[in-house]
Order: C-alpha cells, then structure tokens, then sequence
C-alpha cells in the first residue's frame, strides 16, 4: 500500500475522533478547541484526558536536541508541552494542566523506525500535523514518518501507531520526564506485557511530596524481539580520568526479569507493513501494579482504538452540556467551552476502579464507594473554581469536600497544596475554610461538617511551632499581623502580608460556619481577627505595607515593587498593588480607610489606569467586581470586564493571560462571560456584570437544585453593554449582589442593557 493510501485510510479510520471546529457547530464539544492555553505561560496541553480523569496521555516536547534547545531544567518548564516547541520525544502519562511547578509527565511512550536507538537525545522527532479534540491527539513525525493518535479513559491510556514498512520500535522511557524525582523499576510479564513503577514528586521544592506511579504497558502485537535498557554511569578514560560524556545506555537482550535505575526503559522491535499498526495501552495506579491491571482491564476490554476514543468524547460532551449558552461569536463559544474544559481536569479522581487510594501522607490504602480526589491546588481555587463546580456539578464537590476532610482524618490537617496525597506546602493560608465553608452555606451539607469545623478551630488557634497550616499564627493572634522577619529571615522571602491576608479571609469564612453551627463566640473571635487587616493600611503610601517587629512600617518602601510575579518583602509573588484590594470581606471598611467611596472607586480604577493590575495573578483577579459594591460605579465593574474578556481571553494558543493554575483562570472566564462572580470566597454571593451571551442556561443536578438556572441579556441595540435593570424571575431585582439562594431559587436572571 502506498504512503499516500495509507495516509487516506487512517483519516477515514479517525473521522469521528478529528472533529474540526465547523461554524456551525451544534454541541459544546465542538467548540473546544485544547491548543489554547498552551502558551505564554499558561501551561496548558492539548493531550488525551476524560474528566477528572486520572490519566492524562500528552505529547511530551520540552527535551531539545542538537538543533531544537528546549530543554525542561534549562529552564522552568512545568509542563511537558509548549505549543511553540516542535521536537518529540513521546507522550507522556498522567500530567498536570494549569500548574506553576514541574511534576509527573513520565513514563514516555515514543514509536521510532529504522536502527534502534534509545537515546532520547537521538531519537527525538520533529513532528507536524497536530490535531487535538477532547479525548484524543494526534501528530506525524517528520523523522519516521509515523502517524501517532493517542486517547484515553479514567484510568488507561490507548495509543495508535501507523508505521511505514521497515523496521520499527515503541520505545518505554522510565528516565526522561518533566519530575524531579528519578528512580524506577520494570518487570517482563510476558512478550506483550511489562510492569512496573516510576517514583515522582518534589513539587516545588518540597523534597520529602515523594510518591510512586504503578504501571501496566500493553502491546498490541509479539514484537520480533524486546528488551530493557539501562543508562551506565561515566567510566574512566585510557588515562584513568572520569569521562563524563562517556556514558551509554547498555541493552539487556538476553536478560527477560526485571530492573530498576533511575534512567531505564524497555523497547519492543517490529518488522512491519506498511500501514501497520501497533496499539499500546497503558493502565496507572498510585496503589499497586495490580491495582494498575485491574484498573486496564475494567476500562478497556482488548484493543478498541475508536470506541475509547469515542467514549472520551462523549464524556466530554455530556459534562460540557451542564450550561448551554446562545448568542454571542464563534470565538466566544470557543474561549468559553475552552475554559469550561480546563475547569474539569482538577481536582480528578485518584482512586481505583476497586475503590483504593493512597491515603493522605501515611503509607496505608483507604478506599472509598465513590470518589477520592487529589491535586488540591488550593490556594488557587479556593478563590472561584470550587464555587463553579459547586454550581454546575454539586456532586462532585461533595465528593471533593468529603475527600478533603477524609485527608483531615488520615493526617490530622487540612490540604493546602495537596498532590496524590502528599501535602506540598505551596503557596499560603487556610483554603480549605472557605472552600467547605462556601460548599455548606450553598446548601450541599452531606458531609461531616463537624469534623470540618474542628479542623478548621486547629489551624485557626495553634501557635507557630504546632501549626503545619499557618506557620506565623502566634504573632497573628496576639498582634492582629504577622511582622516582616518572623516567617523569614531574609525579608526577600518574606511574604508577611500575604500570609496575613489569606489568614483573614479564612477568619471570615470560618466567622460564617461559626454562626451557621451556633457559636456565636468563634464567630465574633473570628470575624474580628478577619478584620485586623487594618493595622496594614498605610496612609502614606495608601496600600498594604510591611510592619516590622517593632510596629513601625517597612521602609523604604516601594508599592509597585513585585510586579510581574517577582516577591518583594512582605508580599508573595504581587506588588502592594496586586494585594491592596484583596479585602473582599469588608470591602465598605476598606473604602473608609481610604477616604470614602470616592477616594477607594478613584484608588482602585486607577489600578487598572497604571497597569497595575495582573490578569494572571491570583490576589487581585476579583478587583473589577469590587466597583459594584457602590451605587452608581456599577459600569465600570461592566465595562472593565468586558475588556478584560476582549484583551487576555482568545481562541489562541495564548489566549489565557497567564498560568491557569489548576482552572482558576479559566473559572474566571467562565463566571465572567455568564455575568455573575464570586468575588467574597466562603460568602455564597455572587457579583452580577453584563453577560456576553444573550442567554446562559445552567441545566443543573435536580438532587441539589429544583430548576435550570437561565441568565438572559436582552439588549436594545448590538454592543450594548451597561446594565439598565435586572429582573430575578418576574420581578425587579435592585441590587447587583445576588445569593446563591436567590439565584436558584429564582431561576431566571434577567438583565436589560443599553448603552452609557
């Protein structure tokens, strides 16, 4: 058969995998579109992922060779694709998407002709052709002129490989990756079958966030031969001196058992057809290699190329139809359906088919008869993301809640950065307060509220040296702040005020649960340690400023120091700038610190005037809705957002302004193009903007909610985008805050525009 026929059928094969983005596109899987994001930062993939899913299968392309530098330590790489990047060296199995530090992205499938190589600094192929749909990618390799499709389900990734006739290898990489960690084991099962195990973790830095990956590679067809490989350290020279750039990677040939190193693979060698091809599946566990078996053979039953890909689609299909939206541009649908897809890939499930899971930093196995999450990058999506899963798939943040406070149970506290059940301690604060907070005043109360609210009076009340959540709460509790030096000797990593601000907004949180369960005591302690942010407030600079151990103010001091994710004392990757505002719980007691009404809508707009403001930065992401709190400067919170939207949300590779961070971003997309915001986190309000749809339909879990949720715009003229009044249901509705109650219970929100 001729290349170019074999080309034709392949296409034909994959028909219903490929869908292009048509203009007329009438489901919402249609409009996403999984290159955006993939650059400037963003750190999103185009791979084979199912919602929430576990696997992940996605082109590995951050390894350079002689004529492509890209190379993943040569600079922070944190994920293992950039959409710039042209240089293959395999396809990775389960990743992160969204996130600012590298981790995982192993276990490198890559399919090669011709002499066996395996060396990935050799082997390693321009590629062209990429196509990616939800639950399925695809690429050529310029090199070997092989077609690569890959897709996966929850658990199990399945690959298709297209040879032309010749000599052909599937190579398994256990070395090269996107962690940090190194380290990893391979058995033989049979001819068509390994094992194995990769170790991963350090995110971040933390070097003891170490956990293992369990695997089962499958093959579709006898290889001709196989073997392992195994990486040989450098030797010493003729004269006795270590040679550093003699080291080689010996094949085992003869030798089928078993072997473990820390740069070791396994390679399967075909004669084949042209046309030929080979299937590979690949099932992961963080439990056990058997549990990885259990978990292939449940979700895939032989080799069924289409029909995983199919069903990775539909999946989509079915969680994407939660909100259905009219009106608006093609490119619109596509930024929203875009952002709604990122959204549904963390938190995902780390249990297996059988209901086992690591437990929460301790070395047993729980199980669980629903689902167990993992990758709770809290201090990111604290802030929106969980008030949308809540919204749009109330289930799974059950799920999400109940896994959190069984990680509380294992462990003795909370998550904050939690990855496959290890804590990281990233980033700062309390999140999970005002994450189950939010969750119980939204009316999603089957959980173990009491069991919460003790872990969350623990992190609240223990001083530093107890304290594994807030490491700087003695001075917060008896102060009201934390001083510059008592977190950090060198004040360039100090992030004193940070850590202070996310402390109160917790506070705050906790102050609501603490009414809500009837301690009415916690609930005045709390409320008023929430609002000791006052003790920042400096008239000179009119920001947040630093306070010494003395009490005096950090000078000199410069509020615009720390811009673009830079730490400048006492803040965390922001300026006084980006942390000025975040008061979203007492925004009126802000503005009187300021002057009034005047001089805090003047401050704030000019944030926006100076360029101050980050899109990508979380602190200050809900700064545009905070005008809506003041009659009569409502526009600006619609118009602001409205350029938000237009300037740093596109249907591009760089269409999201910045990391995602885990669907933070994207979540802020999302409420921001429906026309409501949760600016206030643990407070179950939401901030009402001008939609950019004509009309949003929420089709919501009747178990929790009674009806569809419908956002209407109705517009007097094209453009219009400053709202004129709202109705809730039939009535007039004089406000632009809206609970959560009023909203689902209301059902339709209707919002009439015209122009300024």
């Amino acid at each position: 058969m001729s290349t170019y026929k074999t080309i034709f059928k392949q296409c034909l094969v994959t028909l219903f995998c490929l869908v292009t983005l048509p203009s007329n596109a009438q489901e919402p899987v249609d409009y996403v579109d999984p290159f955006i994001g993939t650059t400037n930062f963003s750190v999103c993939n185009p791979g084979a992922v199912c919602p929430r899913g576990l696997m992940s299968v996605v082109p590995f392309n951050v390894m350079g060779s002689d004529l492509n530098v890209y190379d993943k330590d040569a600079r922070w790489w944190s994920a293992p694709y950039e959409y710039n990047n042209k240089y293959f060296t395999g396809f990775a199995h389960v990743t992160l998407s969204g996130v600012g530090c590298p981790d995982l992205g192993t276990l490198l499938v890559m399919p090669t002709t011709g002499k066996l190589d395996v060396d990935y600094h050799h082997y390693g192929s321009e590629y062209s052709q990429e196509k990616a749909t939800p639950g399925y990618f695809s690429n050529w390799l310029n090199k070997y002129n092989i077609r690569c499709e890959v897709s996966s389900t929850l658990r199990s990734s399945i690959e298709r490989y297209t040879f032309p006739k010749g000599e052909g290898h599937v190579l398994v990489n256990l070395g090269n990756g996107l962690t940090n960690e190194t380290g990893a084991s391979i058995r033989k099962v049979s001819d068509t079958e390994i094992e194995g195990m990769r170790l991963l973790g350090t995110f971040c830095y933390n070097p003891q966030a170490v956990f293992p990956m369990y695997f089962v590679v499958r093959v579709s067809k006898k290889p001709a031969s196989s073997g392992f490989w195994k990486l040989q350290p450098p030797f010493k020279g003729v004269k006795g001196e270590w040679d550093p750039d003699n080291g080689k990677y010996k094949l085992y040939t003869r030798y089928g058992k078993e072997i473990a190193g820390n740069d070791i693979g396994y390679f399967f060698n075909y004669e084949c057809a042209e046309g030929e091809q080979i299937e590979v599946q690949v099932g992961v566990s963080f439990v056990s290699v058997a549990n990885a078996r259990e978990n292939l053979d449940a979700e895939q039953q032989g080799f069924r190329f289409d029909k995983v890909c199919k069903d990775a689609r539909q999946q989509w299909n079915d969680c994407l139809s939660t909100v259905t939206v009219e009106g608006g541009s093609e490119a619109q649908r596509r930024v929203f359906y875009t952002a709604l897809y990122h959204t549904m890939m963390h938190p995902n499930i780390v249990n297996d088919v059988n209901g086992q899971h690591p437990m929460m930093e301790r070395e047993e196995t729980g199980h669980t008869s629903t689902s167990r999450y993992t990758v709770f990058s809290l201090w990111d999506t604290y802030r929106n993301l969980h008030q949308l899963v809540t919204l749009l798939n109330p289930q799974q943040q059950l799920y999400m809640v109940r896994s959190m406070i069984d990680m509380y149970k294992e462990w003795g506290w909370m998550p904050k950065w939690e990855l496959y059940g290890r804590e990281t301690f990233t980033m700062e604060g309390d999140p999970a307060i005002p994450v189950i907070t939010d969750t119980w005043l939204k009316g999603i109360r089957d959980f173990d509220i009491q069991t919460a609210y003790e872990a969350f009076r623990k992190s609240a009340n223990l001083p530093d040296a107890e304290n594994k959540l807030r490491p700087d709460n003695t001075p917060y509790i008896e102060k009201g702040y934390v001083p510059l030096g008592h977190y950090a000797a060198d004040l360039s990593g100090d992030n004193s005020v940070s850590h202070a601000l996310e402390y109160y907004i917790a506070d705050y949180a906790l102050s609501l649960l603490a009414k809500d369960l009837g301690h009415k005591e916690d609930a005045k302690t709390y409320l008023t340690r929430s609002l000791q942010y006052k003790h920042y407030y400096s008239k000179e600079s009119g920001t947040l400023r630093p306070i010494n151990k003395d009490g005096s103010f950090y000078s000199p001091f410069d509020p615009k120091a720390g811009e673009n994710f830079s730490n400048a004392p006492g803040f965390h990757e922001g300026s006084a700038w980006n942390y000025t505002f975040y008061i979203p719980h007492d925004v009126m007691g802000l503005a009187k610190l300021m002057g009034g009404k005047k001089a805090f809508v003047s401050k704030l707009q000019s944030v926006f005037d100076n360029g101050y403001y980050d899109p990508a930065n979380e602190p200050d992401i809900a700064y545009p809705y905070l005008f809506s709190y003041f009659k009569g400067e409502e526009w600006r919170t619609q118009q602001i957002v409205a350029d938000l939207l237009k300037k740093y949300y596109k249907d591009t590779p760089d269409g999201i302004p910045g990391n995602d961070d885990t669907g933070t971003m994207s979540a802020w997309a999302i409420f921001s193009m429906m026309g409501i915001y949760p600016d206030c986190p643990g407070s179950p309000y939401y901030t009402i903007t001008t939609p950019v749809f004509d009309k949003v339909t929420i089709h919501t879990d009747k178990k929790f909610y009674p009806h569809d949720i419908v956002i209407e715009k109705r517009k007097t003229h094209a453009g219009d985008q400053y709202i004129k009044r709202i109705e809730l249901g039939s009535k007039a509705f004089n406000s632009y805050r809206i609970s959560h109650e009023q909203l689902v219970k209301g059902g339709r929100l209707t919002i009439y525009t015209n122009s300024r």
